[in-house]
């Protein structure tokens, strides 16, 4: 076995080369990285351009697996290079390779609108893509539909793990900050008036967050290890061929259960913010079943986790999504 894997030196690529490597038996996998502009060691590495078919085609010779994991944020000026050319040359090098056997996409819940639209049920594997606005959500849909469309014009073993916000160490935690170091969005500070920010930021004060009916927002996260855990059991699986799976928490977080437990276990109070997004509940069972997956993360050990967590001042946040 040999596998690709793009997006090798961001957060989800890092904890997976970190995972195969400790595996019984996908210990012994030859791993290759293509990498852009990122540092790697202690794997095979590829440098150049995902666009550039020429540097695909020399990433995939010989390689049976491809697990691509390489995204941009809200990058107009590289998202379709990243999300539309190079995964088209991704897709167009493994149906020809002589060698290719699965093809693995990490997809996210942008491509069903995230907590934007209003759903009259859980977010199930059937639900239709709705891209909400920017070029990020608009890349996860035609990643997904590239993907599929692929399995269905070629017959390639390909499959789709979508996943929501993915959490590690200390990011629920920071994704709660109504200070500059906030993690994701929204942008808490710019919320509330300035001199609240700052207070709120000192004292430790969280937001809970309300949706469009003045309900506290019930919104969806998956920490890394479940996600690894993931994707490592779709490897070779053949209950996964042509399939999309949500891997997600087995309930989404709601911000007031949040404030809850927060205030009882961490004596932290809350501050009401109201929005327009929209509660949504992602339907993890077919992956439960097609997996014999389950994630171990709930909200308590995800608060818990990141509250505990102690950095070493060798890893300072740094969030990069292009390159």
């Amino acid at each position: 076995m040999k596998i690709l894997i793009t997006g090798a030196t961001g957060k989800v690529g890092t904890r997976l080369i970190e995972a195969l490597g400790q595996h019984e038996t996908l210990g012994a996998a030859a791993l290759r990285a293509l990498c852009h502009n990122r540092q790697l060691s202690g794997i095979e590495i590829v440098r150049g351009s995902i666009s550039d078919r020429d540097c695909v085609s020399s990433a995939l010779t010989g390689v049976t697996h491809v697990i691509h994991l390489a995204t941009c944020k809200e990058t107009p000026e590289a998202v379709m290079d990243v999300a539309v050319k190079g995964l088209f040359w991704l897709l167009e090098e493994y149906r020809i390779s002589p060698t290719a056997q699965q093809f693995i996409l990490l997809g996210g819940d942008a491509a069903v609108g995230h907590f934007f639209y209003k759903h009259d049920g859980p977010l199930t594997e059937k639900t239709r893509h709705m891209a909400y606005p920017g070029c990020y959500a608009l890349s996860k849909v035609l990643e997904e539909v590239m993907v599929e469309q692929y399995c269905i014009q070629y017959g390639i073993n390909a499959c789709c793990l979508r996943a929501p916000w993915i959490m590690e160490k200390d990011d629920f935690k920071f994704s709660l900050s109504f200070g500059d170091d906030v993690f994701g969005g929204p942008v808490w500070k710019d919320l509330v008036a300035p001199d609240l920010a700052r207070q709120y930021a000192s004292d430790g004060t969280v937001p809970l967050l309300l949706d469009a009916e003045g309900a506290p927002l019930k919104r969806n996260f998956v920490h890394l290890d479940d996600l690894v855990a993931a994707i490592i059991l779709a490897l070779d699986n053949p209950r996964v061929r042509g399939r999309t799976f949500n891997i997600s928490m087995d309930e989404p977080v709601d911000y007031g259960a949040l404030a809850g437990y927060l205030l009882k276990r961490r004596g932290l109070n809350s501050v009401r913010i109201p929005s327009s997004y929209q509660s949504n509940w992602m339907d993890n069972s077919a992956a439960k079943y097609a997996l014999d997956w389950r994630p171990t993360y709930d909200l308590a050990r995800l608060v818990d986790a990141a509250w505990d967590y102690r950095r070493d001042p060798a890893d300072p946040r740094t969030i990069w999504y292009p390159g």
